[in-house]
């Protein structure tokens, strides 16, 4: 089941990303000036756990590389040094291919469709348009003794970005529209959505690294409508989103940084409060050879609707030693809106009956280890703790004394906290050969007292208890690549029971026909299992999608 990879990912908000790092600015090459980088089609569902919870923070990475020789016999042409050099002309790389374009079809009518293209204007002047739909239209089997569903799911993104380079900072100017369409179940009280999406983004980013202080701003216009939901029909969200970044070195191996963010809501047709969300967060950060020390906090305030103060550390410390290995400690937190983009992005199909407050995540706290005992392995071991405020959840309609007749999942929130551990295990061989393996185990609780309107089988029975993942990927061609995969999502256990696992084994082909021209296929739930990405909705079975690629 893979069309629901298709309405997960929300409306990019942003057209480039705003990062500040006090390091030197990445010098622009044809390697990494193309926007759009070919890749094979992944219909999977994008890390199931954030479905959920909010995502984890970025594990940190070793920066320590192993010294790799160039042992190819060369003359010594330094000895003598008064030798005159060898004329060499100068190597130049082949100029990037500024358009990409896919188009794949299958079974129960999945769609893949995205074409781009990356003008280069000028030395400093870029513009890149891009347009992708994907989707599916198909009968879905609901169960034992029922009738298939004639689902459809179909979502369209279209943007363009415009880049200019002045001397001492970027310009980044962009726009973007989407649109997704889809239908309920044949029981629900409503049997059609719609999301309309929107934004305008601009932003500015300090190149000039003699500055004492590095600096990022940007702001952002978000418009979203929601057609239908129990709240009010076509209710709309407007919201002005801005950010700011600045840095500033205390000494080599020490800065100050301070990140702030704002977002002013306005609602229509709704009974919603407007408010502003308001967020600060400031941060000592130190970093030689060995050690690398985060020192800061999260500052949340709210206007108008929400929790009016909130505060979550932001804390990190890593050793690393022996070259390769790394040992962390870590607590963050943070808040996480629950704008309309992040309501379709949780569960497209929760309805909206109440104001949502944002998911705070209170504490996550992490200690983990990293290595790579010789060169292409690697493994990942850590456990931790997290502590969740107001998540979300999915409530049938009829527990909460709803008056619809029929079945509707209406969105919720509770508390939630979950002890995890996992780890991971990487190995590739040159370009023959990858393997990758994946595995977190959590365990969930609410407390019960703070919570007593819903019982916990119905805010925690959704929840992922183990997620593992496994892929092979091989490549006997310079032009084939082979991909073997299998992915697990088991449900927490509530009461008793458990929902049905996600049980998904997958294989994908890449075959490069023709320079610049790739074909491309893939079967999921290899296994025809009956399972659900999303609650109440049930998977694909059987099906592939196939189709090409190009570059030009």
């Amino acid at each position: 089941m893979k069309n629901m990879r298709y309405i997960l990912g929300g409306a990019a908000l942003i057209g480039l990303p705003l990062t500040l790092q006090a390091q030197e600015q990445t010098q622009d090459t044809t390697l990494v000036r193309t926007v759009v980088v070919e890749q094979e089609y992944n219909p999977d569902i994008m890390d199931a756990s954030k479905i959920n919870v909010l995502p984890q923070i970025e594990v940190p990475v070793v920066t320590k590389k192993a010294v790799e020789y160039n042992e190819t016999l060369m003359p010594a042409t330094q000895i003598p040094a008064t030798t005159m050099q060898p004329y060499t002309g100068i190597e130049t790389l082949a100029k990037a291919k500024g358009g990409y374009a896919r188009l794949g079809y299958g079974n129960y009518n999945n769609l893949d469709l995205l074409a781009n293209y990356l003008f280069t204007l000028s030395d400093n002047d870029r513009l890149n348009l891009h347009l992708d739909m994907n989707g599916m239209n198909g009968k879905l089997n609901m169960g034992e003794g029922q009738e298939k569903w004639e689902s459809r799911y179909y979502r369209t993104r279209a943007g363009i970005d415009y880049q200019h380079r002045f001397r001492s900072l970027d310009l980044n100017l962009g726009g973007h529209f989407g649109l997704s369409n889809f239908n309920f179940m044949p029981e629900w009280d409503a049997n059609k959505q719609k999301f309309t999406s929107g934004d305008v983004h601009l932003s500015f980013k300090n190149r000039n690294k003699d500055l004492p202080l590095d600096y990022a701003v940007e702001t952002n216009l978000l418009l979203y409508q929601r057609q239908y939901d129990p709240a009010a029909e076509n209710t709309g969200e407007s919201m002005i989103r801005t950010k700011a970044e600045v840095s500033g070195d205390i000494s080599d191996e020490q800065l100050i940084h301070i990140a702030f963010n704002m977002d002013n809501a306005f609602y229509q047709k709704a009974n919603f409060e407007n408010c502003t969300s308001i967020e600060l967060n400031p941060s000592y950060q130190f970093q030689n050879d060995d050690w690398k020390l985060k020192l800061g906090a999260h500052v949340d305030f709210a206007i108008g609707f929400g929790k009016e103060v909130r505060v979550a550390p932001d804390v990190q410390i890593q050793y690393n030693f022996s070259d390769s290995y790394l040992l962390y400690v870590q607590g963050t937190g943070g808040k996480r809106q629950n704008d309309f983009r992040q309501l379709e992005s949780y569960n497209p199909y929760g309805l909206l009956q109440n104001q949502l407050d944002a998911t705070y995540e209170q504490l996550n706290t992490a200690i983990g280890f990293k290595a790579s005992p010789i060169n292409d392995l690697w493994f990942h071991l850590y456990a931790g703790y997290q502590d969740l405020k107001d998540d979300l959840f999915l409530v049938p309609d009829f527990i909460t004394g709803g008056s619809s007749p029929q079945t509707r999942l209406l969105l919720g929130q509770a508390d939630a906290r979950n002890v995890y551990a996992g780890g991971e295990i990487t190995y590739s061989y040159k370009q023959l050969f990858g393997f990758n393996a994946s595995a977190v185990y959590r365990n969930w609780n609410t407390p019960s007292n703070e919570n007593a309107t819903y019982t916990e089988s119905i805010i925690l029975g959704f929840k992922p208890a183990l997620e593992a993942n496994v892929r092979i990927d091989v490549s006997p061609l310079s032009a084939l690549r082979l991909s073997l995969g299998y992915q697990h999502i088991e449900r927490s256990k509530v009461e008793g029971e458990r929902a049905d696992a996600v049980s998904n084994l997958y294989l994908s082909a890449n075959y490069e026909v023709f320079e610049n021209i790739v074909i491309y296929a893939r079967l999921n739930n290899l296994l025809n299992k009956d399972y659900q990405y999303y609650e109440e909705c049930p998977a694909q079975g059987i099906n592939f999608l196939g189709g090409v690629s190009f570059r030009f």
